[in-house]
């Protein structure tokens, strides 16, 4: 069930990250804040948003995207200014890297990146 996040709390992840989100992102956050999305072969969970609102919207959103960058962070092959914007479960990652708006596919076991569509979003 989507659930909307406020675009101040976007604005408040964005400066703790240090850039902006894609401007589909953010919308596509603000409308559903998360959700699950189908890329290629793969089904992926788009970190929302944190929102502590509620205790609801606290549990919804508690692997939030500050939360799952930061772990990801902490493994030695994740890119250390990339950011992620969801996972498939399975460890890999759908990443942004920089100042860059390319999504990139980060895959765990070999610490590789590439472009993937972004026309999910």
């Amino acid at each position: 069930m989507p659930f909307p996040v406020p675009e101040q709390r976007i604005v408040e992840a964005e400066r703790t990250l240090g850039r902006m989100l894609l401007q589909r992102l953010r919308h596509r956050l603000m409308r559903d804040n998360g959700g699950d999305v189908s890329v290629g072969d793969d089904d992926w969970s788009l970190h929302p948003i944190w929102d502590p609102m509620d205790r609801k919207t606290m549990g919804r959103t508690a692997s939030h995207i500050l939360k799952e960058t930061a772990a990801a962070r902490s493994w030695s092959s994740f890119p250390p200014d990339g950011i992620s914007l969801a996972s498939n479960g399975s460890g890999d990652r759908v990443i942004i890297c920089g100042r860059g708006d390319q999504l990139l596919l980060w895959e765990h076991e070999t610490g590789e990146c590439r472009p993937i569509a972004s026309d999910w979003l």
